[in-house]
C-alpha cells in the first residue's frame, strides 16, 4: 500500500478521533490509574482507541496493531506493517481541561515509520508526513530550525534531563529550556522550527513518539535514540531508548555532550 494512501486513511481516522474526544470535557471525563504507575486512562482515550481499533485494522487487513489503550499481543510481530496508535498523547494534560493534547498515529514498515499524523483537534494543529514526500502542518510545508549553536538554541526537554549526571563531566549545555506535555507535539513543534530540538533520556513507549518521528525527519531533521542509534519500531517490548531530535548539526552537539553511562538506558 502506497504511503500516500495509508496516510489519508490515518488523517481521517485522526479527525474523527478529535470528534471523538471534544465530546468529553476533560477534567469531567471518567478518569482511573492504570496499575503499576503506568499513568492515567480517561474514558476519552478508551473511546477513540475502540473506534481506531474498529476501523484502521479493517481497512487495512494484515496490518499489525500497538496502542497504548489495547493489551499488546506478539501478533504484531509477523506482521510487515503495523499502526502505532495513542489514542490521546497528554492525557494529564486532557483530564486537567488543557487544549495541549494529541492524536498520534503511525504505520510503521519492517520497522521504520512511512505514515504519520499528530493531531491536536482542541488547537486545529494536523502535522502530518508519508516517507519521502515531506512534513506539513495544515497542509503547509515544514522545515527544520537551522539553528547551529547548541548554547543559543531553545531545547524541549523535562526538568530532570538537565541534572548533570546526564552529561559529559556534569556540564549541562547553557540552552534554554521549554516543555510540552505531549511527545508526540514536543517532536512535531520541532519539525515546525518553533523550536530547535528535543530530548528525552527516558525510555520512550514507541507510541509517543513513532509519529513524531517520520514527522520530524520528513522536515528534514535527525531523530535518533539517546545513543545515536536510528528509532526503530514494532520491538517485542515496545519501548525506545530516549529520544534526540534536532537538525543534524544541535543533534550531533547534543550526543557529544551527552554521558554515554548516564542513568535509564534500557537494558541490550
Amino acid at each position: 500500500m502506497p504511503a500516500a494512501d495509508d496516510l489519508s486513511l490515518l488523517i481521517d481516522a485522526a479527525r474523527e478521533a478529535g470528534r471523538i474526544a471534544t465530546r468529553f470535557t476533560g477534567a469531567s471525563a471518567q478518569r482511573w490509574d492504570k496499575p503499576d504507575g503506568a499513568g492515567p486512562v480517561t474514558e476519552a482515550d478508551l473511546a477513540v482507541n475502540a473506534m481506531l481499533e474498529a476501523e484502521l485494522p479493517k481497512a487495512r487487513p494484515g496490518y499489525g496493531w500497538l496502542s497504548e489503550e489495547t493489551e499488546d499481543t506478539q501478533d504484531r510481530l509477523q506482521a510487515d506493517r503495523v499502526f502505532i496508535i495513542d489514542p490521546i498523547d497528554g492525557t494529564r494534560s486532557f483530564a486537567d481541561g488543557s487544549r495541549t493534547w494529541a492524536h498520534s498515529l503511525a504505520i510503521a514498515e519492517h520497522g521504520v515509520v512511512t505514515a504519520a499524523v499528530v493531531f491536536l483537534p482542541q488547537r486545529d494543529l494536523l502535522y502530518s508526513a508519508a516517507a519521502g514526500q515531506g512534513a506539513f502542518l495544515n497542509g503547509e510545508n515544514l522545515a527544520i530550525s537551522p539553528q547551529e549553536q547548541l548554547d543559543s538554541s531553545e531545547i524541549l526537554a523535562a526538568r530532570p534531563n538537565l541534572d548533570p549526571k546526564h552529561w559529559q563531566d556534569g556540564k549541562v549545555p547553557e540552552f534554554k529550556r521549554a516543555y510540552r506535555p505531549s511527545l508526540a507535539y514536543r517532536l512535531a513543534t520541532v519539525a515546525q522550527g518553533r523550536f530547535d530540538g528535543m530530548l528525552t533520556l527516558r525510555p520512550s513507549w514507541e507510541w509517543d513518539i513513532a509519529a513524531g518521528d517520520l514527522i520530524l525527519r520528513e522536515s528534514g531533521g535527525k531523530c535518533s535514540d539517546r545513543t545515536g542509534a536510528p528509532l526503530r519500531f514494532n520491538n517485542p517490548f515496545p519501548k525506545v531508548d530516549g529520544v534526540i531530535a534536532a537538525n543534524t548539526s544541535l543533534h550531533a552537539q547534543i550526543l557529544k555532550a551527552l554521558n554515554p553511562g548516564s542513568p535509564g538506558i534500557l537494558p541490550r
